[in-house]
């Protein structure tokens, strides 16, 4: 996708509720639950996730060595999970550093009953609701894009969500990107908040719809040329679209639970 500028925080964020970030279980009205996932099988070392405890429910995503969106434009970045990805007290952890001058980073997903058949994938779902706890340290250069991407993998043509998204040194936010042959064609949502504290973002997509949520708040919603076919779910987390990080820059994004569902 083509870059956003981070764009200055304009408001004070709410106190979060503590309960809003419990894990949720169970159907709610309109959604039935298909997927949770607390990490608590388990400590999984970097290197080794899925391992045993993991694999039923969890790919470690692209292979080591795949470029990221930066690397495809000839960056020095690429999505490395044996380097990167661990389970550490209950929380998926992405180690995000830089090894000899390539900035690594990682894109797992999980494993949900899906709506794709050409080809089938393990991640797939036309509709739902994503909602994620996690939090990260200010790593500048560094970024989440948590996507949804269509199955056809036609661009942009078919669409794309992002949620959060951004540079984990600035706010995050959720992005629309529309149906159609302009990759401009953008609705961006800010959240006013920084990824240092932890958070539940949720991301509601629905035919003509994606509503998206901070902490159990609305911050906004696309309505118009929204995807409408079946996408694929990957938490991708990678760098240098911004700029690369400094090769000393290091640190965690950090994911403490996950819940998806499907529409009712």
């Amino acid at each position: 996708m083509a870059p956003q500028a981070p764009k200055p925080l304009t408001a004070e964020v709410p106190a979060v509720d503590p309960l809003l970030q419990e894990l949720p279980t169970g159907d709610l009205p309109g959604w039935k639950q298909v997927f949770r996932e607390d990490f608590n099988q388990g400590d999984v070392p970097v290197g080794g996730f899925p391992g045993p405890a993991y694999a039923a429910k969890w790919s470690a995503g692209y292979v080591d060595g795949t470029p990221d969106t930066a690397g495809q434009r000839g960056a020095k970045s690429g999505y490395y999970p044996s380097k990167v990805l661990s389970v550490q007290n209950g929380m998926l952890d992405w180690y995000l550093h830089t090894e000899d001058g390539v900035s690594m980073g990682a894109a797992p997903t999980p494993k949900i009953p899906n709506s794709s058949t050409n080809p089938h994938r393990d991640n797939s779902l036309l509709y739902g609701r994503f909602s994620v706890r996690f939090k990260a340290d200010p790593l500048r250069g560094f970024k989440t894009a948590w996507l949804l991407w269509p199955d056809s993998g036609i661009w942009p043509r078919d669409g794309e969500l992002d949620y959060p998204e951004g540079d984990l040194s600035t706010k995050f936010y959720g992005a629309v990107h529309k149906m159609g042959n302009d990759p401009y064609a953008t609705d961006i949502i800010y959240s006013d908040t920084t990824f240092t504290q932890w958070h539940v973002a949720t991301m509601e997509w629905s035919p003509g719809k994606v509503e998206f949520f901070l902490d159990g708040r609305s911050l906004g919603a696309g309505t118009s040329l929204t995807p409408n076919i079946p996408m694929h779910y990957i938490l991708q987390t990678e760098a240098c679209l911004f700029g690369c990080p400094k090769p000393e820059t290091a640190g965690h994004v950090y994911l403490d639970w996950i819940a998806i569902w499907k529409r009712a």
